[in-house]
């Protein structure tokens, strides 16, 4: 892997992971000022549905496919304007993208998020033909999956495929790459973890399947790909979804990144984003082709 994602991991782990706690806290003050400088972009045949929605790149495409992205943040922070940048590359491989806005932690626990990204797929769904494909990151990625879960049981239009980039998806943080890659990830501890599930999920259950989808059935989900570090705390969130999710017979793919921080996809000045992006955008509209 490249230099600087090897002195990117050492400095987030020095300078970052002691200090999460802290930044999350500043962050939760901050997003509100940032937000106030930047309007929602609603989806045009749907404006009410909250959220920030991205054109596809060409003006000529008819009829793009829809990516449904669903950012993280630990369920504690993070909004669809501040991923602004991320929707914009997938925009320009082809894709409309909307990515929703669902209610954030501690002041809206569990299940609130859920609820919020189901109601705007479905009311999504509803207003549009278009094909729809799915990501998210981090917390997005476990929600992602949560969210698919919910719509096959409610028998709603599945999406096409979905893509995960380092997805949270056992809120009880038991795999083992919690104890194995404690020193070696960039950002997380086992603790730090478990702190942010507790905050979202108050009195829920982590082992509840629609907040940690690992403890649910799988079964007829579309087909996903799952890219994630091989140094991360959360790396097990993705090995043992894929192996469950291929064991009740899900078209379900994963890469296991080395000198990778979490969620790399995001950080743009990282050559490992692009090529994840990139590998992604492939996954994605071959199975829409199919």
């Amino acid at each position: 892997m490249s230099f600087i994602a090897r002195q990117s991991v050492s400095l987030l782990r020095r300078l970052i992971k002691p200090n999460l706690a802290t930044l999350i806290r500043a962050a939760k003050t901050t997003q509100p000022i940032i937000l106030k400088n930047l309007s929602e972009n609603p989806a045009p045949f749907c404006p009410d549905i909250a959220g920030d929605w991205t054109s596809a790149a060409s003006q000529t495409t008819a009829g793009a496919p829809i990516l449904f992205f669903l950012h993280g943040g630990g369920f504690l922070i993070g909004a669809p304007r501040l991923f602004r940048y991320v929707s914009r590359q997938f925009s320009r491989a082809g894709f409309d993208v909307f990515a929703p806005r669902y209610r954030l932690a501690p002041e809206h626990v569990f299940p609130a998020a859920l609820t919020d990204v189901v109601q705007a797929y479905k009311a999504l769904v509803s207003a549009s033909p278009q094909p729809i494909v799915v990501a998210g990151d981090s917390a997005g990625g476990g929600l992602a999956i949560s969210m698919m879960m919910k719509l096959r049981d409610d028998g709603v239009r599945l999406p096409k495929a979905a893509v995960l980039f380092s997805p949270w998806t056992d809120l009880a943080a038991t795999g083992e790459s919690m104890r194995l890659n404690e020193g070696k990830d960039a950002f997380f501890s086992r603790k730090i973890i478990l702190l942010g599930a507790r905050a979202f999920l108050a009195q829920a259950r982590a082992r509840d399947p629609r907040a940690s989808p690992i403890y649910g059935d799988l079964a007829g989900l579309p087909p996903i790909l799952a890219h994630v570090g091989a140094d991360e705390v959360l790396r097990d969130d993705s090995t043992r979804l894929v192996d469950q999710a291929r064991a009740v017979g899900v078209d379900a793919q994963i890469e296991i990144w080395p000198d990778v921080p979490h969620a790399w996809q995001l950080l743009p000045f990282l050559p490992e984003a692009a090529v994840s992006r990139q590998k992604a955008i492939e996954f994605l509209k071959e199975r829409l082709a199919a």
